[in-house]
């Protein structure tokens, strides 16, 4: 028997996507986009007019993020703080916008978007810093694609058309493909077995090969780079997500809450579940000051790279447990019961909106030491000439060790300057034992006729 699902407090929803809003356009205005990688993507784009797909791999992740800042070049615009948040914008504007999609899909179902909401508390946030990664836009799109599938309602050929459009996103989007794609495309194929119209029908399964079609290029990527230097590295650090406390912590919390959950189902009639996403939520909101206790314990955000792959698996898991919500009605586990109950699912949500809350204040508090870092960078190169030596400033001193990279500090110090060229922060590396994934970065931007507040 199919019960309706609980509704889920009218302001919670609300609330999330403010919130969620309020925090990309609080990166766009800082320019977060140009963390790492960022700077010398957008150096490539503008000085060499085309988009930075070097990749292919990923390129439609990076065709959809760069051609507002291309257009904008294109357009005559020249100053690089606007040009730096117009691609901030389209970075993370996009995955916001489809986080945005996947909360309006589910709004009327408590478990549902609990679940998404934990998805943008402990996958999302804790690791966009590094919003230059493909993998934000990837797992977004494929949330979307699961809240969508999910909840099928009159306008099933439209969403067909959604999801056909996902999964071209997707083809070319990240590695994690390998397992999620075959999970969307399975999501898709069960709920096609209502479908009577043939439009609709078709166009899902050209969805489903579209996600299956994604898992085969992110596996044939995985298997051309496997001896790369770089995927060496990167899978040798696969396990260091600990680092990220804005991921472990969260994670812990609701990894005890399940399993408890799981083991005594009706523990989640109580106070216990609140309890620990409270404790969660205190301890993830007061990390940005456990520097203070002790110097090591700091929000580093490079962390967010690492934690990426963990935060897949995460991102899998709370997909399958949106699925099982949906499709186990016939004689469900007794977890499922009792958290279907308006009740539990209605506390579920406000735990999770609480986590979620939690979840934003390391990340407004590293956004505004981002904000000073590249103040200060700005006026290192406008009042300085020449080469100057990263070895000669504070670069490993806390707060700028949070955000430099060698072999993108050229880059960084030309975007931010008035004057790109007058002066360049370079690193003393011979850019061997630690190369940039591409080539082409690390390199020096020329970015002639451009300039920060020109």
């Amino acid at each position: 028997m199919t019960s309706a699902p609980a509704a889920p407090p009218p302001a919670a929803y609300r609330s999330v996507v403010l919130l969620l809003w309020a925090l990309a356009i609080n990166a766009t205005i800082a320019c977060r986009g140009l963390f790492w990688d960022g700077s010398p993507f957008m150096a490539n784009i503008l000085d060499l007019g085309q988009v930075h797909d070097f990749y292919t791999a990923r390129a439609h992740v990076d065709w959809v993020t760069q051609l507002p800042l291309l257009l904008m070049s294109e357009l005559g615009a020249r100053d690089t703080r606007l040009l730096a948040m117009v691609y901030s914008a389209a970075l993370f504007g996009l995955p916001t916008a489809l986080y945005h999609l996947a909360l309006a899909r589910v709004k009327h179902d408590a478990v549902l978007l609990g679940i998404v909401i934990v998805v943008i508390a402990a996958v999302y946030l804790p690791t966009c810093f590094f919003i230059i990664g493909e993998y934000n836009t990837t797992y977004a799109a494929v949330v979307v694609a699961m809240a969508v599938t999910l909840t099928g309602g009159p306008r099933r050929l439209s969403d067909a058309v959604l999801l056909c459009l996902l999964g071209l996103l997707a083809v070319r989007s990240y590695e994690t493909m390998v397992y999620l794609g075959p999970l969307i495309a399975a999501a898709i194929v069960w709920s096609m077995r209502k479908d009577d119209d043939p439009w609709v029908r078709g166009l899902m399964v050209v969805a489903a090969v579209a996600f299956l079609a994604a898992a085969i290029v992110g596996l044939v990527a995985i298997v051309d780079y496997w001896n790369h230097p770089h995927f060496q590295k990167v899978r040798a650090m696969s396990f260091d997500f600990w680092q990220n406390q804005q991921f472990i912590i969260p994670v812990i919390g609701l990894a005890i809450s399940a399993v408890v959950a799981l083991l005594r189902p009706s523990w989640l009639r109580g106070n216990g579940p609140p309890l620990v996403i409270a404790i969660a939520a205190t301890a993830l909101a007061l990390t940005p000051w456990y520097r203070l206790a002790y110097e090591h314990s700091i929000l580093y955000p490079p962390a967010h790279y690492l934690a990426r792959q963990a935060a897949g698996v995460v991102l899998a898991v709370l997909l399958v447990c949106m699925w099982l919500q949906v499709a186990w009605q016939q004689r469900p586990p007794e977890v499922f019961t009792i958290l279907r109950l308006p009740a539990v699912s209605r506390r579920l949500v406000l735990a999770m909106t609480a986590l979620l809350l939690a979840a934003a204040v390391p990340d407004v508090v590293l956004t505004s030491l981002w904000s000073d870092y590249l103040g200060r960078m700005r006026t290192l190169v406008d009042t300085r000439e020449g080469a100057i030596r990263a070895r000669d400033l504070p670069l490993l001193e806390w707060p700028d060790k949070l955000f430099a990279q060698d072999w993108s500090l050229p880059a960084m110090s030309a975007l931010v300057s008035r004057t790109p060229g007058h002066a360049y922060v370079l690193a003393d590396k011979d850019y061997l034992s630690n190369p940039p994934f591409d080539p082409a970065c690390g390199t020096l931007p020329h970015l002639q006729g451009y300039g920060w507040g020109k």
